[in-house]
């Protein structure tokens, strides 16, 4: 799977429909983004996205045709922003295991950025709770972000565990680790979770990589 292409549960790529953004345009979808994030889709209507980007509802349908098309600005444009975080970390990491950790530490500098990017937690997931018909047209977004970070993982695995199958599942236990670092930090759980869940992550890789050391 291209590291672009989200997909469907069925496997079949899945592009969604996206527009060329104007000022105005951008001006709403930050609004939305914002709004979206804060008080969730369902509960915010085209008409405060309007108030709060300061163009009108018939400018918005112009642009956007539909609110529908609208989260689907919105969740690409935050799965774009986030990729485009990550890399420089995972580039100036030097091994597959910094590779992988340099993603939790991504997170923790995403989470903690001045306007509390994830005080309500997972915008991704968020999103599910309240769009999971796999026909919404923003539905690959959600699932094909999620496949990008447990092929993101699996990939780095690769290179740590002795077999296709362990690195199998070192990329899902990496993924279940960071997927739950990201609730528990948004919910406030506990202190830290993200940089607890980097120590068991650093751990499980140095555990598997002196195993397959052995095995050689």
């Amino acid at each position: 799977m291209g590291e672009d292409t989200p997909t469907t549960e069925g496997g079949a790529a899945a592009v969604p429909h996206r527009i060329v953004m104007t000022p105005a345009a951008r001006r709403a979808l930050d609004a939305a983004g914002r709004l979206f994030y804060e008080r969730g889709i369902h509960a915010v209507g085209v008409d405060l996205i309007a108030v709060e980007a300061g163009v009108t509802k018939k400018t918005l349908y112009d642009r956007f045709g539909s609110k529908e098309q609208i989260v689907v600005e919105y969740l690409a444009d935050r799965d774009e922003r986030w990729r485009a975080f990550l890399a420089p970390y995972i580039e100036a990491a030097g091994t597959p295991p910094a590779r992988a950790l340099a993603v939790f530490d991504a997170l923790r500098d995403w989470s903690g950025g001045p306007d509390g990017r994830l005080v309500k937690g997972c915008g991704m997931v968020n999103a599910h709770a309240e769009i999971s018909d796999p026909a919404h047209p923003a539905y690959p977004i959600i699932a094909g972000q999620k496949a990008w970070m447990l092929a993101l993982f699996t990939d780095f695995a690769r290179d740590v565990a002795p077999s296709e199958a362990e690195a199998a599942r070192l990329g899902r236990t990496l993924m279940l680790l960071h997927e739950g670092a990201l609730v528990a930090h948004g919910m406030r759980v506990f202190p830290d979770a993200i940089e607890e869940a980097r120590g068991d992550a650093e751990a499980l890789l140095d555990a598997v990589a002196e195993r397959g050391s052995a095995l050689r």
